[in-house]
């Protein structure tokens, strides 16, 4: 092992990239090729992988999958690991965005949003345990938000299905660590990537709601997000540790909402822990 903590990796690994044609999961994709990786990536549209399929030709494979569907999502982890017989690392970043308030929020937007940020990872974690158990090894990265610390408005429904997805994790990693499994939840900061456009779907605006909107937006305006690429180099570091962490806030700005949240709900337990005993 290296003074930092690294291994220091011989073989190259295999990833299953969800999400892997934009954003996040293109950064990570790329990062990866160029390190020597072998990729098999998947999402609704593959087509703007074209360009490094055509770069990669033996080392990335690329395949329409809806994470939603989880007989397709079974299928579709199988085809992956017959690939190379193998899945090292596999980097749940498939991923929407429902903007607006929860009163505004239709049944059907609701469902469909947990259908692709909580059930989707659910149902990719159900597909590969059973082969990294098999191999002895395996890292699984979720990839969360920094909005997982805690709600925010105008974003409640983004933050609880990244919030469902950073619980079921920690579950997840205390049931398969004897099996040789890693599991990782990435919290980043907002990055430059499409989830606010592509990504986003919108509630229909209430009118009561016009004055929280205003403020959001001013607060909002003018913030220039770094670019995804960022992101890569930590989560490359990230895999060649030895004992990774559970958790990780990607970002200066996202550690430092994480450390803020850890202190404040710190605080005020410890001002409220009379009452709390009360119940005992």
């Amino acid at each position: 092992m290296t003074p930092t903590g690294q291994r220091s990796r011989t073989a190259e690994r295999t990833w299953f990239v969800t999400g892997a044609s934009r954003g996040l999961g293109r950064a990570f994709v790329e990062a990866a090729l160029e390190a020597g990786e072998r990729i098999i990536g998947v999402a609704r549209d593959v087509t703007p992988l074209d360009d490094l399929r055509a770069r990669f030709p033996e080392r990335l494979h690329a395949f329409p999958l809806d994470v939603t569907d989880r007989d397709e999502v079974l299928a579709g982890v199988q085809r992956a690991f017959d690939v190379y017989g193998r899945l090292d690392v596999v980097v749940n970043n498939a991923g929407q965005m429902l903007y607006g308030m929860l009163e505004e929020v239709t049944e059907e937007q609701a469902r469909r949003h947990m259908d692709v940020n909580f059930f989707g990872p659910l149902w990719v974690c159900q597909a590969v345990v059973p082969l990294m158990r098999e191999q002895g090894s395996g890292h699984i990265v979720q990839v969360a938000t920094v909005g997982s610390f805690g709600g925010f408005s105008c974003v409640g429904m983004y933050s609880a299905g990244k919030t469902a997805l950073d619980s079921i994790s920690e579950a997840l990693a205390l049931e398969v660590e004897e099996f040789g499994i890693k599991v990782t939840v990435l919290q980043p900061t907002s990055y430059d990537t499409e989830l606010f456009t592509r990504g986003t779907t919108a509630t229909e605006e209430h009118p009561a709601y016009a004055g929280l909107r205003a403020r959001l937006t001013q607060m909002w305006s003018g913030v220039q997000d770094p670019p995804p690429a960022k992101a890569a180099p930590v989560l490359m570091e990230l895999l060649d540790l030895e004992k990774p962490p559970r958790r990780l806030a990607v970002g200066g700005y996202s550690h430092e909402l994480a450390a803020q949240a850890e202190d404040a709900r710190r605080a005020e337990a410890e001002a409220w822990k009379e009452l709390s005993r009360k119940g005992d």
